[in-house]
């Protein structure tokens, strides 16, 4: 790793406070800014220190934390040993040993004296999630939550044959017996390491769980995968005659149903296992035995549409217990949070999603989600998503048009700050909005109106966000109607004097200025943003004004997501015979 550390241009953006297309302005216009030194004609990569050089030079501020020269020295080696790097780092965090770099190693043992081991890896692991979101698949936090919970996998001993970075034994807290087996070294590593982190007793070994089963013989009280989709390598050949295969040969091209017995061969008789498996694998003809077996075996008891993939619950049968005539098929892509109601009414038998099994075994074994839905709830589902389509517009405001405009004193915001009207807050440069148990307020959360979603650990330094605050991104400017959380990453925060500065006046002006911001100027400054001088009754017609414009912003948001809710149930119901057209 003798290389200079490189940045992109998204890392320059961020070092700097400024979008990206700021710096390809810098590019553009300033002859003597640093050429890129690797990468490719669409993701140059630059000299870290020739660009803080030049930062100085021209007087733009920025801050290299010592989170990011960490990152860099790692990114300095390649793509390619990424992976190894930030594994080794965990190593060195755990156990005290690795094969690390003596700089790079006392860099990421200064980060983690700075902020915590567990902070510091954490760090770590996002960037290089981020750097490599398209090679590795992560699953939803609020998925494997789900998942864990569904799976009663929050006790006793836990496997994921497929772990990953350890997402899904993550979500299974503390109190738990881990095991967990990825493909992938640097994986496996990674896992293991952030399981240790939070004192976790883990056991995370690297190897091809279809192939080289790590955990031979062992059963689990819960397994919990989210394994590769539609991987035609898996090991058809060598396996034909493996004795996992209890419901049948998983053919060629049906993977995920080799997953799924492997998973059963591993849970204790009376565990459970939650998986994630592609939609198609609930109809595909060539699975369709398989599926039939797992039916009569009282094996797979649910089949769940979510986000993206369907969710199969199944229970290893226990000797001489008696399976069950039904088994719960959900369409729940629009509402996760009508997954567990539903799952504890199927363990209840109450339930009124179930569908007769024999049905099932008469027909074509096709459990996806969508055929099944009661068809009586579909012209309900339909009603309700009219209604609620309806319910969410919302009116523009009743704004007079004026033939010139008004000539108004102006001011600025940092003529205000300086004033003591208004004060600025800034969220602290680096932290991790994963894990813990303080509420951070995300720049998704700000653009979406949404509660806030991050969590961090770390207390110190945090701004508490506090009711009628105005919170800004750099996309995106928000009044809180509430407190309770703190202001995440490249968040600001301006507290207003309510005496005498109304915050839905301040905050429509930021907005306003932000969406005029060229893509050619260097930084959006928002101190420089202009704005009347009013007295405070004035102001408030104009906040309300404002209010108006943001509610109607979120509304169209809202809408849009409803509207297509809406044309999925209309075809479905007129195609079935459960809409029809009114008689005109």
């Amino acid at each position: 790793m003798s290389h200079d550390p490189t940045v992109n241009a998204g890392d320059i953006a961020r070092l700097a406070g400024v979008g990206r297309a700021a710096v390809s302005n810098w590019r553009r216009r300033h002859d003597d800014f640093p050429s890129p030194i690797g990468g490719t004609a669409n993701q140059p990569l630059f000299s870290l220190r020739q660009v803080e050089a030049w930062l100085r030079r021209y007087g733009k501020s920025y801050q290299v934390s010592l989170g990011d020269r960490v990152w860099q020295r790692l990114k300095a080696a390649g793509d390619l040993r990424l992976g190894e790097l930030v594994a080794e780092a965990g190593a060195l965090l755990t156990v005290g040993e690795s094969t690390l770099e003596p700089e790079t190693a006392t860099l990421v043992t200064e980060l983690a004296e700075q902020h915590g081991a567990l902070t510091a890896y954490e760090f770590l692991v996002e960037r290089y999630l981020e750097a490599h979101s398209r090679q590795l698949s992560v699953t939803r936090d609020d998925i494997a939550a789900l998942m864990v919970r569904l799976a009663g996998a929050d006790r006793g001993t836990v496997l994921d044959p497929a772990a990953g970075v350890g997402t899904l034994l993550l979500a299974a807290g503390d109190s738990v017996r881990v095991l967990g087996q990825d493909l992938s070294d640097n994986s496996a590593c990674i896992a293991a390491a952030r399981l240790r982190l939070r004192g976790v007793q883990a056991e995370v070994v690297a190897g091809d769980a279809m192939r080289h089963d790590g955990f031979p013989g062992k059963r689990a009280d819960a397994v919990v995968c989210d394994p590769p989709f539609n991987e035609r390598t898996w090991g058809y050949e060598e396996l034909t005659g493996d004795p996992r295969w209890e419901y049948g040969l998983p053919p060629r091209g049906e993977p995920e149903l080799a997953w799924v017995q492997h998973c059963l061969g591993h849970a204790r008789p009376g565990g459970l296992v939650a998986i994630l498996m592609p939609p198609a694998a609930a109809s595909r003809k060539a699975g369709r035995r398989i599926r039939a077996n797992l039916l009569r075996a009282g094996a797979l008891r649910a089949v769940i549409a979510l986000p993206g993939s369907d969710l199969w619950l199944l229970r290893r049968p226990m000797a001489g217990e008696r399976p069950p005539s039904e088994v719960l098929i959900l369409e729940a892509t629009e509402d996760l949070g009508s997954v567990e109601p539903a799952w504890h009414a199927y363990l209840e038998d109450r339930s009124d999603q179930t569908v007769r099994i024999i049905d099932l075994l008469a027909d074509e074994v096709d459990m996806t989600p969508a055929r099944h839905q009661r068809r009586d709830d579909l012209g309900r589902a339909f009603t309700e998503a009219r209604d609620r389509f309806m319910a969410a517009a919302a009116a523009p405001p009743d704004l007079k048009v004026l033939d010139e405009p008004l000539d108004q004193p102006m001011t600025t915001v940092g003529d205000l700050i300086k004033e003591g009207l208004v004060t600025a807050l800034q969220a602290p440069p680096k932290m991790v909005a994963d894990g813990g148990d303080i509420p951070v307020l995300t720049a998704d959360d700000v653009a979406t109106g949404a509660t806030a979603s991050g969590r961090t650990a770390v207390p110190d330094g945090l701004v508490a966000v506090e009711p009628g605050d105005v919170v800004a991104s750099y996309s995106s400017v928000r009044v809180m109607a509430e407190g309770g959380a703190v202001l995440g990453p490249h968040l600001t925060l301006y507290r207003v004097d309510a005496r005498r500065l109304d915050p839905d006046f301040l905050a429509g002006f930021l907005r306003a200025a932000g969406g005029r911001a060229t893509t050619g100027s260097s930084r959006f400054d928002v101190r420089r943003t202009r704005l009347p001088r009013l007295s405070l009754d004035e102001q408030r017609q104009y906040g309300t004004a404002f209010k108006q414009l943001a509610v109607l912003e979120d509304a169209l948001r809202e809408t849009a997501a409803l509207g297509q809710t809406l044309i999925r149930l209309g075809l479905d119901g007129l195609t079935d015979g459960h809409l029809h057209p009114h008689s005109s």
